[in-house]
């Protein structure tokens, strides 16, 4: 079959506007309203049928040509930060106090130009659901489609996702079987003592000192009770405790992220987290008490998927472009809910401008618009590939 090319993509340059727009417009999880409306508007100008109201503000685009029975599902996140900016771009940000830091704008606009380059060429035989999800930074809208039926709605035979990653090398692809990304739990630990005054800490039980001694106690959770070759994190984020020099407080507040892909380790550092906290305030005299909660699960890749989606980019891209992670990563993506409902893949688009390219959540990070053409090709070719009239 011939494949498209970036310079194939319909009015790329609209596309890049159209992306610069949405940076300058950012949104929370749940609340882009703004952001649904412009998707809504284009999907139904290149003739998709559009759903809209799944996890609030997320939608559908469907379309259909020929008479296949096959699905497929492309995703997109459209959500925004809680940064200020600081690129000094034309078109930052005009909302303070927030932005898009991780590139979902290039992820919105790179699937939209994919759509109309789809919709123009009628080049499948089956069905093709744009998934357009809000939320993935922090309520998990992935999952939350999901439970509102994405998939009885819109039945895919598989569904892919992509994420921009200014740390890896222009227009590469980079894929990995099984776990790629990590589950990630959080907790929040309360000391409680009994506070009074700084210059008598015998007439007090000090929650300072407790919390100290259990910051300490956790680092021990992976290197003495997870066994070396089961990859994990526990990292105290964030010390809340007191106010002045001559006060003791009453209580002292602790919170930890948690990073794991084994079940099984995820219970066993929970269990951990709880038993220290306890055990060690009571060595001091006071109690602990924790809020633990698990955000998102692990994000699995299945092995034909990720072949298919592998495959394709050596094909069209080359293998100089087309790469394996050595090992999965600790960052989390709720995409992992949709992986478990149908086969799919998450893999990585290289976006890196130069070597000094900020990161993902930095305040001066922008998505590579040179990126765009790319990524839409791709999604023009895993489309007509997957739904191939042939």
């Amino acid at each position: 079959m011939t494949f498209v090319s970036p310079k194939d993509i319909v009015a790329l340059g609209d596309f890049i506007a159209l992306r610069q727009d949405l940076h300058a417009h950012p949104e929370l999880g749940l609340e882009e309203e703004r952001t649904s409306d412009v998707v809504a508007r284009a999907l139904e100008s290149y003739g998709y049928e559009v759903t809209r109201g799944l996890a609030k503000t997320g939608l559908v685009g469907t379309l259909r040509c020929g008479t296949g029975n096959r699905a497929i599902g492309l995703r997109a996140d459209i959500d925004a930060l809680p940064i200020t900016e600081e690129t000094g771009a034309a078109y930052a940000s005009k909302t303070p106090g927030l932005m898009h830091a991780c590139g979902h704008d290039g992820h919105t606009a790179t699937l939209l130009a994919a759509a109309r380059t789809l919709a123009e060429r009628q080049n499948f035989d089956g069905t093709i659901h744009l998934i357009f999800q809000p939320a993935e930074e922090n309520w998990g809208g992935a999952k939350i489609m999901v439970e509102e039926g994405l998939f009885q709605k819109f039945p895919c035979d598989a569904v892919f996702g992509m994420h921009n990653d200014p740390s890896l090398p222009f227009g590469q692809f980079t894929f990995r079987d099984g776990p790629i990304m990590a589950a990630v739990d959080e907790c929040t630990i309360r000391v409680h003592g009994n506070g009074g005054h700084g210059s008598t800490p015998e007439l007090t039980a000090d929650p300072i000192t407790a919390g100290a001694s259990i910051v300490m106690a956790l680092q021990t959770i992976v290197s003495r009770n997870i066994a070396a070759l089961d990859p994990a994190v526990v990292t105290v984020a964030a010390f809340h405790g007191g106010t002045v020099s001559n006060i003791i407080p009453s209580t002292a507040e602790i919170v930890v992220g948690i990073r794991t892909f084994n079940p099984e380790v995820r219970d066993e550092i929970e269990r951990r987290i709880k038993l220290i906290a306890a055990a060690q305030a009571e060595s001091f005299g006071m109690t602990a008490t924790v809020d633990y909660s698990r955000s998102y699960d692990a994000t699995i890749n299945h092995p034909e998927e990720t072949a298919f989606a592998r495959d394709l980019s050596r094909e069209v891209w080359g293998e100089d472009k087309t790469v394996d992670f050595a090992r999965p990563m600790m960052g989390s993506e709720d995409f992992a809910y949709m992986l478990v409902e149908r086969p799919g893949t998450y893999f990585f688009l290289g976006t890196a401008k130069g070597p000094n390219d900020p990161g993902l959540h930095h305040p001066k990070f922008d998505f590579n618009d040179e990126a765009l053409g790319v990524g839409a090709a791709f999604w023009v070719n895993l489309a007509e590939r997957y739904l191939s009239r042939e």
